[in-house]
């Protein structure tokens, strides 16, 4: 099974009031193993960026109003592709995948959004797994915020100073993992596939050998055994037919 986790970091909460899409991170599961395939752009939402959305990811300070000096290794937008430039390639990765996603309802707003002014399809609700929703179902009334279920669950998210779409990906899928019982938890399946590739994994079934085991029972421990049931006499319960 094929399986995207995925997070997006943007200029605000509202689509339709102006907010854009800065990044989106997204890495590939197969059978709940990664597979070391992600997706990760930066994109200039060609409008300044405001303050508070700063704040949270730190993405863009050359947007800022009045503008502000980037400090060494800040991530600048204004060099970065629009989304139009990358959406193809973006539902190119998704494909017919599951998108895990913490807080779908947000992601998918955008995604579809930046998707519709390009004129590309949507992804459909329902193709979409929030994961916020079942940490809300397991631990009712607990904190459900990635930074509280990653200390629920001992995941260390010390990089994760402020918030950053690969980032997050990859801390998520360790939360998914965990929230669906386990980080591995159809190893024995899920091995096949790391190493003898995915083709034809979802059809799996068991299949009999070619040809049967040898006996490991030699003759002369069959002959003993025999030797074993004459003593116990004729009403012993192995004699029974």
């Amino acid at each position: 099974m094929r399986e995207v986790v995925l997070d997006t970091e943007t200029t605000g909460f509202d689509p339709e009031g102006g907010d854009r899409i800065v990044e989106i991170g997204a890495l590939e599961l197969f059978n709940h193993l990664p597979t070391g395939r992600t997706f990760h752009e930066y994109i200039n939402p060609q409008r300044s960026m405001p303050q508070d959305a700063f704040d949270v990811h730190g993405i863009g300070p050359d947007l800022l109003e009045p503008p502000q000096n980037p400090k060494p290794g800040a991530i600048t937008l204004k060099d970065k592709p629009v989304f139009a430039k990358v959406g193809q390639a973006f539902l190119e990765f998704v494909g017919d995948a599951r998108l895990v996603i913490h807080n779908a309802a947000f992601d998918m707003k955008f995604l579809n959004a930046e998707l519709g002014w390009m004129g590309l399809r949507q992804l459909p609700m329902e193709q979409a797994l929030d994961t916020l929703a079942i940490a809300r179902k397991r631990f009712p009334g607990s904190p459900a915020s990635l930074d509280a279920l990653c200390r629920r669950f001992a995941i260390d998210n010390a990089a994760r100073t402020l918030h950053g779409a690969l980032l997050d990906s990859e801390i998520l899928a360790e939360v998914y993992l965990e929230l669906i019982g386990g980080r591995q938890p159809d190893f024995a399946l899920s091995a096949g596939a790391a190493s003898s590739g995915t083709e034809g994994l979802d059809d799996w079934r068991p299949q009999p050998r070619p040809s049967p085991l040898p006996p490991r029972v030699t003759e002369a421990e069959r002959a003993a055994h025999a030797e074993f049931l004459e003593k116990l006499g004729p009403h012993a319960l192995w004699t029974r037919g």
